[in-house]
C-alpha cells in the first residue's frame, strides 16, 4: 500500500513562471493529484494562499508573519478533510470558508484589465 503524501512541485515552475504581477510563487504542494496549495509573496500586496480541492477553491489574504504557520494549518485542514471524505463536504467548505477568509477574486484564473 502507498502512502499519500504531500509532493513540492515548485521546481515544475520556471522562474519567470513563478512571478505573477506583484506576487512571487514560494511553494506549490499537491497531495495524491486531489488537493493543491500554494503559497505566494509580495513585497508590495498581501501574501496569498491558493487552494483547490475539488469543486472548493479559493484564495486566503494574509499578512507576512503569519503565511507560513496559516500555511500549514490550511495544508493539515485540507488533507484531514480528504482523507475522511475524498471530496468536501458543504459543512467543511462553509466553515473552512468562514474559519479562513476564503475569497474567490475576479482574477483568480484570468488576468482581466481594469
Amino acid at each position: 500500500m502507498m502512502t499519500k503524501s504531500w509532493n513540492n512541485v515548485t521546481g515544475e515552475f520556471s522562474d519567470k513562471q513563478r512571478r505573477y504581477k506583484n506576487m512571487y510563487l514560494e511553494i506549490c504542494e499537491v497531495y495524491d493529484k486531489a488537493l493543491e496549495l500554494s503559497l505566494f509573496s509580495s513585497a508590495v500586496d498581501p501574501y496569498e494562499i491558493y487552494f483547490s480541492y475539488g469543486n472548493f477553491y479559493g484564495i486566503i489574504y494574509l499578512d507576512k508573519e503569519s503565511a507560513v504557520k496559516k500555511y500549514e494549518t490550511v495544508k493539515k485542514e485540507l488533507e484531514l478533510e480528504y482523507r475522511q471524505n475524498n471530496d468536501p463536504t458543504e459543512t467543511f467548505i462553509n466553515e473552512f470558508a468562514e474559519k479562513h477568509g476564503v475569497s474567490l477574486p475576479n482574477d483568480i484564473f484570468f488576468d482581466f484589465p481594469l
